[in-house]
């Protein structure tokens, strides 16, 4: 099936090779490891991020395989997750950044219809969050809160 804003198909990529338990090489213990990812959560970063970091910096493959849960769990467990989703506010992120640009090009039509396909997305994953209780089902998107969240965080 076609993806619906690009005209590509299939799901081509890198996968995650299979494991059911951590490598040998590795020096960490779980206790360890969720502090470093509390740590890295204190200095501001989001959890795809504190992901890379762990991986290239400590050289910790996967933190699921270690610690047994997930960085956005570790992170919901000591209070550091933020409120808004993090694929949502990136989506926002693009958005708010897309619309100043916009204001200095207001003919920049390709622009424009980025802008649509952006919201549309955002709309979708915000009902889809609504209905798994992590949003209130009285949030809505609009581009002043959009721009207030993301000059929040």
């Amino acid at each position: 099936m076609a993806r619906m804003h690009a005209r590509k198909r299939g799901r081509s990529g890198s996968k995650k090779p299979y494991r059911t338990e951590p490598p040998e090489w590795v020096q960490y213990t779980p206790e360890q490891v969720e502090e470093l990812v509390v740590e890295l959560a204190k200095k501001g970063y989001q959890s795809a991020q504190i992901g890379l970091i762990l991986r290239d910096t400590y050289g910790i493959p996967d933190v699921k395989l270690i610690t047994g849960k997930k960085i956005s769990k570790i992170m919901k467990e000591h209070g550091l997750y933020p409120k808004v989703p993090e694929d949502l506010l990136n989506l926002m992120r693009q958005a708010v950044n897309l619309r100043k640009h916009l204001e200095q090009h207001p003919k920049d039509l390709h622009s424009k219809r980025g802008l649509q396909l952006i919201e549309s997305k955002i709309r979708r994953l915000a009902k889809y969050y609504k209905r798994k209780g992590v949003l209130p089902m009285d949030w809505r998107y609009t581009p002043e809160t959009a721009r207030l969240l993301v000059e929040q965080g």
